[in-house]
């Protein structure tokens, strides 16, 4: 096998590997919200309980094959369910490709911060539609993964993957993190005298500060956060005819932040810090 087939090999794998981790986390939406265990009892359709064999728990595949419908009773299944599993398989595409760029990346200590690193993306897509639904970010997937965010840097900088953070900056991350968006809470109660934002956004973002580090790219996350929040929330109020308060869960833009600073880091940094020389240049002069 050529280097570039090995690589494709690799990156055909990953993909697999992100949809199989994509059905896990349909289990994992379905079940923390309510407090219910991800392991037992098996997998099973919520209309009838009758658990899902094996060969119709295949992912995206079963659900066409089954034309979108429980094979025991019949009754529709959400599409909800491939959707979150191609959208896991495609970001580990993705990732694997920003991880591992080519032949020459193909070794230990790229394949384990792949690993790494899809773990954190899991996170995020699932604590995305947790919150999208309940309006709640699970702990196991914000302030109680920070040592796995710090415990990966270390084990990324032992194997000597080229990109690995220093684990100080990995602690720094979750203190900044954290420590930012519950400033931005208190000052707002200070003000306003109601909440801003809840305390699973501040755990969300210290979890994702212990992945990427502090600086810059909890800065830039916030940025992206707030202004893709805007982008969504202005029209959504304006169309309500609510107040600019309207409830809007900030879990998932915090998450495209952070999914847009790991694919994009570097161009992601050069815009930033274009538009703050703009900025100095008009109000510094």
């Amino acid at each position: 096998m050529t280097p570039e087939g090995a690589w494709s090999f690799f990156a055909a794998f990953a993909t697999m590997l992100g949809l199989l981790f994509g059905s896990f986390l349909n289990v994992c939406i379905a079940r923390m919200p309510e407090d219910r265990s991800v392991a037992y009892p098996p997998s099973h359709c919520p209309a009838c309980g009758h658990n899902i064999r094996w060969y119709d728990n295949i992912p995206v595949l079963s659900w066409l094959i089954l034309r979108a419908r429980c094979r025991d009773c019949g009754l529709p299944i959400s599409s909800l369910y491939p959707a979150i599993e191609l959208l896991t398989g495609l970001l580990a595409w993705l990732l694997f490709a920003r991880i591992v760029p080519g032949p020459d990346a193909l070794d230990l200590a790229h394949f384990a911060a792949f690993g790494v690193y899809l773990v954190f993306v899991c996170m995020l897509v699932a604590q995305t539609f947790i919150d999208i639904r309940h309006y709640i970010i699970p702990d196991e997937f914000s302030i109680y993964a920070v040592p796995l965010g710090v415990g990966g840097t270390l084990l990324l900088g032992w194997l000597g993957y080229p990109d690995a953070l220093p684990w100080q900056q990995s602690v720094l991350g979750a203190l900044l993190g954290g420590g930012s968006l519950a400033l931005v809470m208190g000052l707002w109660w200070l003000v306003r005298r109601q909440e801003s934002m809840g305390l699973g956004d501040v755990k969300l973002l210290a979890m994702i500060g212990s992945f990427l580090g502090a600086v810059p790219a909890v800065p830039v996350i916030i940025v992206i956060a707030a202004v893709a929040g805007s982008i969504v929330g202005l029209p959504l109020a304006l169309l309500t005819r609510r107040k600019l308060s309207l409830a809007l869960p900030f879990g998932p833009f915090l998450a495209l932040g952070a999914l847009a600073w790991l694919l994009h880091g570097p161009v992601l940094l050069s815009v930033y810090m274009g538009y703050i020389g703009r900025l100095y240049a008009i109000f510094g002069s």
